[in-house]
């Protein structure tokens, strides 16, 4: 008996095969990415931080100006196939590294639940837990070091 699960394109498709609507669709919209990173000067470690880049709304977890963002925002990083699996800061809940990691999209997904919320819902997000870049304590980097963008709910 050949028996096959229902997978979806998702599962099916290699990153770098995905098309660029795949691509966007992967985003699950928390907006991890898009938090500032510190880096201490003398050891080179990165740490996350709870400050947004100035083109991310706190309430919708989304770039307001996305296709201009990289003009706006030098140093914004677009995510390639490649630097998912280079870039050693990005969120283990991210749907792209999940997924470049072989461990899927979570149950928490869009794609997979099929209500953007969830992600939200789920505490995976930067909603409502983010200060403005414009409102950042610039004088005091290090109070901004957050843990909690590094957890993700259990499958």
């Amino acid at each position: 008996m050949n028996c096959r699960l229902d997978m979806s394109w998702w599962d099916e498709k290699p990153l770098a095969a995905m098309n660029q609507e795949e691509w966007e669709a992967l985003c699950d919209g928390c907006g991890k990415c898009c938090l500032l990173k510190l880096e201490d000067e003398d050891t080179g470690e990165i740490y996350t931080s709870d400050v947004r880049c100035s083109l991310l709304d706190g309430d919708t977890c989304r770039c307001t100006d996305y296709p201009n963002r990289q003009a706006k925002v030098p140093d914004c990083i677009k995510l390639t196939p490649d630097k998912v699996t280079e870039i050693p800061w990005i969120p283990k809940s991210c749907a792209y590294r999940r997924l470049a990691e072989g461990r899927g999209l979570a149950w928490w997904h869009p794609l997979v639940s099929g209500d953007p919320e969830t992600v939200h819902k789920a505490g995976v997000s930067v909603r409502s837990r983010t200060v403005a870049e414009a409102d950042a304590n610039t004088e005091d980097w290090e109070s901004h070091i957050a843990d909690w963008p590094h957890w993700e709910p259990a499958d």
